[in-house]
């Protein structure tokens, strides 16, 4: 079994997860409130996963310090995608790569999201290419995983909060586990 990419992924999480990349919250409560927040909701499992992993990017390769420090955008969503596709199924990875893109997508099709977003949100969107254009946005809607990438976005969003205590990482292990690929 697989689970030794869970050791490395909370390895990754617990090593950098104190780093707060611009938000009022470290890394690693932003990940598990992003998780509770899609288990309050009811998400599939694969989501909740999603919802933990989306940010395993930043991580990789310094792309969250790369956005911070040197106003680069390091596409944290397809190194992060690209890192757990070996692991897990599509709908683990789709929404992870999607995530950054459910953001410029919800700037354009939702009035006053982008108004919501935390300074850090609004910093990296300039980054990412900004709001979607028409055609952008048609096109990311055709996409596998679009929908629960937009759950996944909003997730992101209300994930941060500063003290809010929430479930601990090692939490999330049997759900991973259950959802490896064989």
């Amino acid at each position: 079994m697989n689970t030794t990419v869970i050791d490395r992924i909370f390895s990754i999480f617990n090593t950098f997860g104190d780093i707060h990349y611009g938000e009022d919250v470290s890394q690693i409560e932003h990940i598990l409130q992003s998780a509770h927040l899609a288990r309050q909701d009811g998400a599939s499992e694969a989501l909740i996963a999603a919802a933990l992993l989306h940010d395993v990017g930043q991580f990789l390769d310094d792309a969250g310090k790369a956005a911070e420090e040197k106003g680069i955008d390091a596409r944290h969503e397809i190194s992060g995608a690209a890192y757990l596709t070996p692991y897990f199924p599509p709908s683990v990875t789709d929404p992870v790569r999607l995530h950054v893109e459910a953001k410029r997508y919800l700037c354009s099709a939702e009035p006053g999201y982008r108004e919501g977003l935390s300074r850090a949100s609004e910093l990296s969107l300039t980054l990412q290419g900004g709001p979607h254009n028409p055609q952008e946005m048609e096109d990311f809607l055709a996409k596998p995983g679009a929908e629960d990438a937009i759950r996944l976005r909003r997730y992101d969003d209300l994930g941060k909060r500063q003290d809010w205590p929430v479930p601990d990482l090692e939490s999330y292990r049997p759900l991973l586990e259950s959802l490896l690929l064989r």
